[in-house]
């Protein structure tokens, strides 16, 4: 099995701190009229915001800790690598392509869409079939990562249509989706090969 470089617990770990922090110092920027429960990140990153660059920036920084990752994350499937590498161009395109300050626009919808997607299902993609493979990429925990992420998109979904707390579990859906690559990583770089644990 290929190691994962050290550098990569750098990138996949920067990923979940990035979007926080982004949407933290965004959100005290916009102030009081911003409420996180029922606002979603992209008010944060729309045109006119007042912390418009911060979030801007966090996405873009997410978006290449992605990429960085799926290009070091040596030991996952080709298919999961090149989805997790698809999704952190989803968050670039989506820094690139704002909301509007009111209203929707399809654009940005469609691409956030697509990432949510991408970052859901790369843990399933990723899987190793063999029965040495690291934590992270064996069978049960990839789809339970691809489950909760999947239940927290339904609840996302859920909450639009009421006009709830879409801001909550969109933040919830998406830190778990950045989180994941630095557990994969993580389990991958401390994995003991079968030749190494008999040492």
């Amino acid at each position: 099995m290929r190691r994962v470089p050290r550098w990569a617990l750098l990138s996949s770990g920067c990923a979940p701190v990035v979007l926080t922090g982004g949407w933290v110092v965004a959100g005290r920027l916009e102030g009081s009229s911003y409420d996180p429960a029922t606002q979603t990140i992209s008010v944060l990153a729309a045109d006119g915001a007042a912390g418009a660059w911060v979030m801007t920036a966090a996405l873009v920084a997410l978006g290449l800790c992605h990429l960085v990752t799926a290009w070091g994350l040596r030991p996952a499937a080709l298919p999961g690598r090149v989805a997790l590498g698809c999704g952190g161009v989803a968050a670039l395109v989506v820094a690139l392509f704002p909301a509007p300050s009111s209203g929707g626009s399809l654009q940005h919808g469609s691409v956030a869409a697509v990432g949510f997607v991408l970052l859901a299902v790369w843990p399933v993609l990723a899987f190793d079939p063999g029965g040495t493979a690291p934590w992270g990429l064996r069978r049960v925990p990839c789809f339970a990562a691809t489950a909760v992420m999947g239940a927290g998109a339904v609840w996302f979904l859920i909450e639009i249509q009421g006009n709830g707390a879409i801001g909550a579990a969109e933040r919830f859906v998406t830190f778990v989706q950045s989180v994941w690559p630095f557990m994969v990583v993580a389990s991958c770089v401390r994995h003991k090969r079968p030749a190494e644990s008999r040492l």
